[in-house]
């Protein structure tokens, strides 16, 4: 019987081994037809001409949709991606922006006469280069501003005397999931619809689309089984999927739309590119007296997302002087949206190296520092925090490790020609919860079904839900069936801010004790028993968890320490991590398998933001440089070592009757900080803009 703690292997794995597993794309539906997003050229003014005619006639167009003939679609009260709605009017604000649908019986067909619409523009200048845009304050990120002051500051440094004051830079990251955005969506002779989409947000996405629609929720049906990768890019409807919903009703066909790696480029979001400035200031014991984070990020004219780097400056460090101060411009590129730890990895890029450069200034060990400084409460919130071992992670970190064997100054080791360097960074990001709905069917066959519209990203949420399940009914894991993705299931929450566990473990435990009250048994096995006598043939129970009134009274907060290795040759520029530790808090760890799988993953993807991706635009056309797979670098298996993970501290009860936080971004915060600082201790060169790439190892 397996409980919460243990290692249960994937429900879903063979069905994604054997691919069976079926993601959006993929749904079999007859009378299938397909759309091909007709994309701009230029990043900056108005379409004066837009000629379809030789589109129109090509083979097997049905129909081809522009700004002049475009789909009705509604304005959504619910979050979309891009406020601005497709086709809307003649105006194009970034390059790659969706200006036409062609839709054909054959994808290939779609595609061939997509490029055979001719547009004429009016080209406007165009801002693409973050040094020529104005930035302005930030405004407010859900509900809280971007500027905050305790203190004074100046006072603080004054006090000090070892100071940092440093830029940091990080690069545009593009998002690239394995499975590409893909939507298909068929309309019904009934004024209905149901959807085939990758979401995040099942029902969340319900009452978007309806909205978009003009027709009630009950109306649309969200089936997303499966998830290829989604890292904040597939919770809420792009410019693509809307389009296609609505030209769908007006062909009344099942119509496919798939984006191709390039379209994804410009059309499935980024995270900004940042620039951050950090003043440190401590006194001789290592004591901080003042912490000043400004950061600059970039938006699109479509909408508005500020990337919140400065939200871990007030959980991180202790100081009584304490400034943050966001700055946001609008330059000619796709709207930037959550990305795996949104504001907290660019965040502790920054935050993390200058409190390494903190440290070697006062020659004090960066672990001691962290220890000697780390809060016991928010420090914006006021509140102290619940099931905090930060401490642990450093400590166990360390020993593990084997810190104290560290070379106490750069440049001391090597090894078979190359330059050997140890570096630490915290790692942290909020624990969140949302809403979630469960319902519970035990069966005459002895086997138990979990329903809810909750999803799976690749996290592992099928064996999670099964697990929890298992422990709370006391029956095998394998008598378990889970259901999610399905929005006539009970309402699951949001796959994202690390929540979905949080958010589901009380609604399954609630929704088992309320089965076996419906079933008037004590156990699983006495209400299979009933069942068997009775001829029934099942219990079932919905049960809700919400967040209740514990947010007033505590701050929620996971942690983690990474210590890694790495080997530089510095004649070539080639800089490789060979070794690699991470010690998350996390609260109760419901299956250990996957979550030390979710933190590799996040490491393996922090390391490539360390290492590898960037995203540069065409100065004269604004479209981004790369445009596959190949051409956007990332991490793979060869640059990678083998990653060891361990799990400190206890159940978070305050936070939900589970004692569960989330585990899917913590792991990438931190990472690339620890490599850089890793580089500084191989080379005694310190390296302040991502990724660090072989040239500014040589330089």
């Amino acid at each position: 019987m397996s409980k919460m703690g243990t290692s249960v292997s994937r429900k879903d794995g063979v069905a994604k081994v054997t691919g069976t597993a079926t993601y959006s794309a993929e749904h079999q539906l007859s009378n299938l037809v397909h759309g091909y997003v007709v994309t701009s050229t230029i990043a900056s003014g108005q379409i004066q001409r837009i000629d379809i005619s030789e589109a129109t006639k090509a083979p097997g167009v049905l129909a081809v949709f522009t700004h002049l003939n475009a789909p009705k679609v509604f304005k959504p009260k619910s979050k979309i991606y891009e406020a601005r709605l497709p086709l809307s009017d003649n105006q194009v604000h970034y390059a790659g922006q969706i200006i036409g649908l062609v839709v054909a019986d054959t994808f290939e067909r779609a595609r061939d006469a997509a490029f055979r619409v001719k547009v004429d523009y009016n080209p406007q200048t165009l801002v693409i280069d973050a040094t020529k845009a104005n930035f302005k304050e930030a405004p407010p990120n859900f509900g809280e501003e971007m500027k905050f002051t305790t203190g004074d500051v100046a006072s603080g440094m004054a006090k000090a005397t070892a100071k940092v004051t440093q830029t940091y830079k990080s690069s545009t990251e593009l998002h690239a999931p394995m499975e590409p955005h893909a939507i298909i969506v068929d309309w019904h002779s009934g004024d209905g619809a149901t959807i085939y989409e990758h979401t995040q947000w099942v029902l969340g996405s319900q009452r978007t689309y309806a909205e978009l629609l003009g027709i009630s929720a009950e109306k649309v049906r969200i089936i997303s089984p499966y998830i290829g990768g989604g890292f904040g890019s597939k919770a809420f409807p792009w410019s693509h999927a809307i389009l296609c919903a609505a030209a769908a009703k007006e062909i009344k066909r099942p119509l496919k739309v798939v984006l191709s790696r390039r379209q994804m480029t410009a059309l499935a979001g980024h995270r900004s590119e940042t620039e951050q400035i950090i003043r440190l200031g401590a006194n001789k014991e290592g004591i901080i007296t003042a912490i000043d984070h400004e950061v600059k990020s970039l938006t699109s004219p479509v909408d508005v997302f500020t990337e919140p780097c400065t939200s871990i400056t007030p959980v991180m460090y202790k100081t009584d002087n304490l400034r943050l101060m966001q700055e946001l411009a609008v330059m000619n590129v796709g709207v930037p949206t959550f990305m795996r730890a949104p504001g907290e990895n660019p965040g502790m890029w920054a935050l993390e190296s200058a409190m390494d450069e903190l440290a070697w200034n006062l020659k004090i060990d960066p672990v001691e520092l962290r220890l000697k400084n780390e809060t016991k409460i928010h420090q914006r919130k006021k509140l102290p925090f619940s099931a905090k071992h930060f401490d642990d992670c450093l400590k166990v970190g360390a020993e593990k490790f084997g810190w104290e064997n560290r070379a106490k100054e750069p440049r001391a080791t090597s090894r078979d020609g190359k330059l050997i360097g140890w570096g630490m960074a915290a790692a942290t990001f909020p624990g969140l919860r949302g809403n979630a709905s469960v319902k519970v069917r035990l069966l005459r066959s002895g086997t138990a079904h979990v329903l809810t519209a909750g999803n799976d990203m690749g996290t592992g949420a099928y064996t999670v839900a099964a697990i929890i399940a298992a422990e709370a009914l006391q029956i095998p894991v394998e008598k378990i069936r889970v259901e999610l993705g399905d929005s006539r299931l009970p309402d699951g929450g949001l796959a994202g801010g690390s929540m979905m566990s949080a958010s589901m473990a009380p609604a399954i435990m609630a929704a088992c004790q309320e089965v076996l009250k419906q079933a008037k048994a004590k156990t699983a096995q006495e209400a299979f028993a009933l069942l068997e006598k009775s001829g029934g043939a099942a219990f079932e129970a919905t049960a809700s968890s919400k967040p209740g009134e514990e947010s007033k009274k505590f701050a929620f907060q996971s942690w983690g320490a990474h210590f890694c290795e790495v080997a530089i040759d510095e004649t070539i520029g080639r800089l490789r991590v060979t070794r690699w530790l991470s010690v998350m808090d996390i609260g109760r760890v419901i299956n250990a398998k996957t979550a030390a799988s979710q933190v590799r993953g996040g490491v393996i993807m922090g390391i490539s933001h360390a290492l590898m991706e960037e995203c540069h635009f065409d100065p004269n056309i604004g479209y981004p440089v790369v445009y596959d797979l190949a051409t956007y670098h990332y991490a793979a298996h060869a640059d990678i070592p083998r990653i060891e993970v361990a799990f400190v501290g206890e159940p978070d009860i305050n936070f939900n009757p589970a004692g569960v936080r989330g585990v899917g971004e913590i792991a990438i915060t931190g990472v690339s900080a620890a490599i850089a600082n890793a580089v500084y201790h191989a080379t005694g060169k310190r390296l302040r803009s991502l990724p660090l790439t072989p040239d500014k190892l040589l330089a």
